[in-house]
């Protein structure tokens, strides 16, 4: 099986088994029909992924690579907040009359910073530290911006990077304050290996670990039918990925540049419900 199978796998029998349940208690999600959106939780759950060994993509369902790629070039190459520049249709819920999600992610990190001499943005940074100043403890990224959370349409999840460089491979830690685990895991851990991989591109660096820290991680209580039939589902080896060889500027790379190659995997399973 893929070992993003087996992490998944056992952190979906951790949350099941030995988690906590929000019934009882007031929560803020609600299901399209009003209903309270109640989940089972653990709280700080670390999964580490070692890029080096294998492409951490599930088979136990696909995940879609070039739609993760495309939000995650939205966020973190084009910075945008609008979701006309965005292909797909996972934010128009979040989106104002506008087509805007406000101060969140992209913007943030578009935002210029004093940095030395200069001003530059938080992604900017990121990639002239890895060129210039590759064993620094302090490459990081932060959209968890406090004075603009009221202008957010939804408060960052996978909110923070830490990156750091081992001999000739880029390592980094997602903090992530919370995930529901059933629609966003695998889709947030395939993004963040393909940003590791373009960043190491960019610095002339090797992939190295993907270290996942999720606060609050939680199967909500419609979810867990669907979780359970999942993980009696057979697995395969995990899919090859590579990145278009000819591309080594961070802001060329587009969808298409990064390719999964044998990606056997089970059916997509679909309708899931989406808690708002």
């Amino acid at each position: 099986m893929s070992k993003a199978d087996d992490i998944y796998i056992n952190m979906c029998r951790d949350i099941l088994d030995k988690g906590f349940s929000s019934e009882g208690q007031i929560v803020r999600a609600r299901w399209a029909d009003g209903a309270p959106a109640h989940t089972i939780k653990r709280f700080g759950i670390v999964n580490r992924y070692d890029l080096a060994d294998e492409f951490p993509a599930l088979t136990l369902r696909p995940t879609p690579l070039r739609l993760c790629v495309d939000e995650l070039l939205w966020i973190w190459q084009k910075k945008s907040n609008r979701i006309a520049d965005l292909s797909g249709h996972i934010w128009d819920a979040w989106a104002d009359e506008n087509g805007s999600i406000g101060k969140a992610y992209g913007y943030q990190l578009g935002i210029r910073y004093k940095f030395g001499q200069g001003e530059m943005d938080q992604v900017d940074n990121v990639l002239w530290q890895l060129t210039n100043t590759p064993y620094s403890r302090r490459i990081l990224t932060n959209m968890y911006n406090f004075q603009d959370l009221h202008e957010m349409a939804l408060e960052p999840c996978a909110y923070s990077m830490t990156f750091n460089v081992t001999g000739d491979r880029l390592n980094a830690v997602l903090h992530q304050r919370s995930q529901d685990i059933l629609t966003a895991n695998n889709w947030n851990v395939v993004q963040y290996s393909v940003l590791i991989c373009m960043f190491a591109r960019a610095g002339g660096l090797l992939p190295g670990e993907l270290i996942h820290v999720i606060a609050d991680a939680h199967i909500y209580d419609r979810h867990v039918p669907i979780v359970e039939e999942m993980l009696t589902r057979p697995t395969y080896p995990a899919p090859e990925f590579r990145l278009n060889p000819d591309v080594k500027d961070f802001y060329d790379f587009t969808p298409d540049d990064a390719v999964f190659g044998h990606y056997e995997c089970n059916p997509q399973i679909r309708n899931i419900p989406v808690a708002l």
